[in-house]
């Protein structure tokens, strides 16, 4: 009954607004992906999904909505309204008010200064970005100074990381040296003035060189595992439990991307004050440490026979490191050091994609590795046959080593 009442509202919304003579555009794509190894071939994902963006521009305003619907092989239905907002132009400056994706920084693959819009990790970092990145709701404001700009972003409303449920093959399960209980109360950020978040950045493009320059006043997106020890008078056992809270953190960095002859050079950076990290010590300090953290990227791009060809260098330090910080699939110590290498060659009139993308994470020798095959059966229908495959047993890719997958997707765009 609620998905026939929920249609039904959906089909009155696009009736209201197709009287406005708006541009309809979006996809419909069945993806199915099954496991690989030891013999099996299980499903790991049976989806349809159905995209729709609705827009319509004015003399000096628009809008846009953008609605998705999840259909999964358990007969589930999952709605997100992706974006839905409003623009206003005015002659110097532009303003966005509404939810909406804010993509920032130079890199691929990895959010460094890409940090407005929070992720949605329900299937790890598979699907395409602009499925990863969540939506926002707040105000944008772009003032243009010749051939810069300068943004500003107020976002009244936190919006977190969306994680994979406990029961999902991409569920996260952090070790804890108790069995622990969980209590919520103080995971929520209630939406009010002093709740809310701040973005600034200015940036510039050249024939030499683009370059951005942000800061924030934010929330983690991703909520620090506090912890309480205490004793169970009736037993006399150690209770463990963990208290998931967001905090508060300040930001600074910036990217830029130069050509130099045949190539171009890109980098991003960020520094984070007052970032959290649980230690090995859950009954000392609530179980955390407070500590500064740096990310960055060194990347390079350039074309070889045809073949396109992207690698980065990205790296995570903590600043003045303990040895009491607890090793997580990130961290084994103080850094983390990874590369990202991807390299994409066209053929048949650019209707046939052969692509490799991969992230190599030093700590512990693990990795993703995505091979893929794109090609456009016609002007609508897109194919695509790939596989997402894990190495080894432990850190960030490692630790999916057993959901080694192969996948197709059709797409049909409209």
């Amino acid at each position: 009954m609620k998905r026939i009442i929920f249609l039904v509202v959906v089909i009155a919304f696009i009736q209201n607004i197709n009287a406005q003579n708006p541009d309809f555009t979006g996809y419909l794509r069945n993806y199915s992906g099954m496991l690989l190894g030891n013999g099996s071939t299980d499903f790991i994902i049976l989806q349809n999904t159905f995209n729709l963006n609705i827009e319509k521009r004015f003399d000096n305003s628009a809008f846009k909505v953008n609605p998705m619907i999840y259909h999964y092989m358990s007969d589930s239905l999952y709605f997100r309204l992706r974006e839905a907002y409003m623009d206003l132009y005015f002659d110097n400056f532009d303003i966005r008010v509404g939810k909406q994706q804010i993509v920032w920084g130079k890199a691929d693959g990895v959010f460094i200064t890409d940090i407005v819009s929070p992720k949605d990790l329900f299937e790890f970092l598979l699907p395409e970005f602009d499925e990863i990145r969540r939506g926002v709701i707040g105000l944008k404001l772009d003032y243009y100074i010749g051939n810069s700009t300068l943004e500003l972003v107020w976002l009244p409303v936190f919006t977190p990381t969306n994680l994979p449920g406990e029961n999902s093959a991409w569920a996260v399960k952090p070790s804890f040296p108790l069995p622990p209980s969980f209590a919520y109360s103080k995971q929520e950020v209630k939406a009010s003035l002093e709740n809310s978040e701040l973005f600034l950045k200015y940036s510039t493009i050249s024939e030499n060189i683009d370059f951005e320059l942000m800061g924030g006043y934010m929330w983690d997106d991703d909520p620090t595992l506090f912890s309480s020890v205490s004793i169970d008078s009736a037993t006399g056992n150690t209770k463990l439990t963990i208290i998931p809270e967001h905090n508060r953190l300040t930001v600074a960095g910036g990217s830029f991307s130069m050509p130099v002859g045949p190539f171009i050079f890109r980098g991003e950076g960020a520094y984070y004050w007052g970032k959290y990290f649980n230690t090995v010590n859950p009954a000392l300090n609530r179980g955390v440490i407070q500590k500064d953290y740096i990310h960055y990227m060194l990347g390079l791009d350039f074309t070889l026979f045809d073949i396109y060809l992207s690698t980065q260098f990205v790296q995570r330090v903590i600043m003045n490191y303990e040895d009491i910080i607890r090793p997580t699939v990130l961290f084994k110590g103080e850094t983390n050091n990874m590369m990202t290498f991807l390299a994409s060659y066209s053929m048949m009139n650019e209707t046939l994609t052969l692509e490799l993308f991969s992230y190599y994470d030093f700590e512990y020798s693990n990795a993703l590795i995505r091979p893929r095959i794109l090609y456009d059966y016609s002007d609508s229908i897109n194919l695509q046959f790939g596989a997402n495959i894990f190495t080894g047993t432990e850190g960030l890719f490692g630790q999916y080593d057993k959901n080694d997958m192969i996948y197709g997707r059709i797409i049909y765009s409209f």
